[in-house]
């Protein structure tokens, strides 16, 4: 219907909107059908890109695949990726992980970078192009990899841990990398390194400025926001902050998504950070499609069919050689063979900033256009062999076990069970709200000796929270995002400690849907409050009768009458009805 309408109208329609509604349309097709062969989507997206760039489709829209839109869609794509790639950046994570980081990493990215820039310099590539097909090969697909192993309920594995350490290192490579790349083209034949120390230094202070006004300055104007109450006017100042941050970038010389980077720096590092990520994380998805699709439609099918033989020995080398490399320095670092073949098999394709890296090398000279076709073809198709490659790791593990080829029952490396950050809690309460009520639930379940996490939109409450170390977010319980930040499913129960009973009931269901089997309390005023909450099974605590069953016993010590009992004042304030 929607290709229908645009095809009639062709002339009428924009020709951006028309090829984004055409995007989103086919996406959401795209990833029903990968998603009923448990197939990763973002490959899918890919495909979408293929499709309308291969089938005449932008035609339809009054596009072609020279249209300065195209570009514009891509770019949007960079910007939103780094925008979330320096949110979810971690500085807590990569001083718990730095030892994997630091060697698993670096081992895996000077080996796998070394292959890659052989290969490039034997197909008689220029200098600059083997300084990023080299980089390029040595990053892995992130987003991938996580999805992958939340996919298969393995996000704390000591594989996924050594995956997050070795992925971070690969982030502030990409990072430098893209600071140093307009001096690596601006060079005539050989790299200069004047330029390349001033891009670094230029850039570097850049990104510490970043950090330094999301600590000290930006947390104020957050604060100030944050009273208002106002969740309209919080969205609205964030993205202000971020437009700011990315422009100056981009106003020093600096590329665009560098910016992009250090504006989620900025709001990464405030105590609303969580609150962000919940605001934010909805769309990543929109992002990742939207940049992924962008990249599909760079694809020239006939160029790809032409030279199927290399895309396949490409593709098979690129998880050969970096599936080795990876499982040899996970190894290296004592971690058992079986996380180190699933950490190895998660990280064995080259990612999506790779493709980055290729559109950025673009914008100063274009790439050979076969190249630049075999590497987009061997990153699309690595990447969608990693799930399977991951859901195949154990069990090849296991046989080598039982031929005793590799020790069993071996003990991961201290580094990697966990950080003690709020995401890695576990069988711990979740306390909504943090009033009366909830103030002293949370202390009688710290005198018991029960993990609490609280979730409050206080600002100031928050802030006297951190100051005292009570872990919690500031953050708003109808949102899964902010269920998930507080590993509602590893709790055993919530507690929603305000009277309000619309947004318990809004809540209920995304809770149970990550963790069916926890144990709800919840607060109603009213008898017809509390029978709603009662059908949902939820353990509810009635205000007016606890009220009323205080009253009466206060009234009784007035009148020094005692011939009530417990089990008459229920009665008498409507017991269980």
């Amino acid at each position: 219907m929607v290709m229908e309408i645009l095809a009639a109208g062709e002339s009428s329609v924009t020709p951006f909107f028309g090829l984004l509604a055409m995007v989103l349309v086919l996406a959401v097709l795209v990833s029903l059908l990968l998603t009923r062969v448990r197939q990763s989507v973002l490959v899918g997206y890919f495909l979408v890109g293929v499709l309308i760039a291969n089938s005449g489709m932008l035609g339809w829209v009054g596009a072609d695949k020279d249209d300065p839109i195209i570009g514009m869609l891509g770019e949007l794509g960079v910007i939103l990726l780094m925008f979330t790639l320096g949110i979810e950046f971690s500085l807590g994570e990569l001083r718990h992980l730095w030892r994997i980081a630091l060697i698993g990493g670096g081992v895996q990215v000077t080996l796998c970078g070394a292959a890659g820039a052989l290969v490039a310099y034997w197909a008689g590539l220029p200098g600059p192009e083997i300084a990023v097909v080299a980089v390029a090969i040595a990053l892995s697909s992130t987003a991938v990899a996580m999805k992958s192993f939340q996919d298969m309920g393995l996000p704390h594995n000591p594989g996924a841990r050594a995956s997050l350490g070795i992925a971070l290192f690969q982030d502030l490579l990409v990072i430098l990398f893209i600071l140093v790349l307009p001096a690596i083209y601006g060079a005539s034949g050989s790299f200069p390194i004047g330029g390349i120390l001033w891009a670094l230094t230029k850039g570097l202070l850049f990104l510490g400025s970043a950090l330094l006004f999301g600590k000290y300055l930006n947390t104020p104007l957050l604060h100030a926001v944050a009273r208002t109450r106002s969740r309209e006017l919080f969205t609205l100042t964030v993205i202000a902050l971020c437009a700011a941050v990315a422009l100056a970038g981009e106003a020093l010389d600096l590329s665009l998504s560098l910016g992009a980077f250090a504006a989620g720096l900025v709001v990464s590092e405030s105590m609303y950070s969580h609150r962000i990520m919940a605001d934010v994380l909805p769309f990543k998805d929109l992002f990742l499609t939207i940049f992924f699709v962008s990249v599909g439609l760079m694809i020239d099918l006939n160029e790809v069919m032409t030279s199927w033989l290399f895309v396949l020995i490409g593709t098979l080398l690129i998880l050969v050689v970096k599936g080795s490399v990876l499982v040899g320095a996970t190894r290296l670092l004592k971690l058992p063979m079986r996380p180190a073949l699933l950490a190895g098999a998660s990280l064995a394709s080259t990612g999506e900033f790779s493709l980055v890296l290729i559109n950025k090398a673009g914008e100063f000279r274009p790439f050979d256009p076969a190249v630049e076709q075999l590497l987009l073809a061997c990153t699309a198709v690595s990447m969608g062999l990693v799930p399977s490659l991951m859901k195949g790791a154990g069990p090849f593990g296991r046989w080598l076990e039982e031929k005793g080829l590799v020790k069993a029952h071996q003990k991961a490396p201290a580094g990697l069970e966990g950080s003690k950050a709020i995401k890695v809690i576990e069988d711990h309460a979740v306390v909504c709200g943090y009033g009366p009520v909830g103030r002293a639930l949370n202390e009688a379940l710290q005198r018991c000796g029960v993990e609490t996490l609280i979730l409050e939109l206080n600002a100031d409450t928050v802030r006297e929270l951190k100051k005292d170390g009570q872990r919690v977010l500031f953050a708003d319980a109808t949102h899964p995002e902010a269920l998930d930040l507080a590993g509602i499913d590893r709790a055993r129960m919530v507690a929603f400690t305000f009277p309000a009973v619309e947004l318990t009931v809004a809540s209920l269901p995304l809770v149970r849907e990550r963790n069916p089997s926890i144990c709800v309390f919840a607060r109603a005023k009213f008898a017809n409050e509390v029978e709603r909450l009662r059908k949902l099974d939820v353990q509810v605590i009635h205000d007016e009768k606890e009220s009323g069953g205080a009253m009466i016993r206060a009234a009784m010590g007035v009148y020094q009458r005692a011939e009530l009992d417990d089990e008459e004042v229920r009665e008498i304030v409507g017991g269980d009805k």
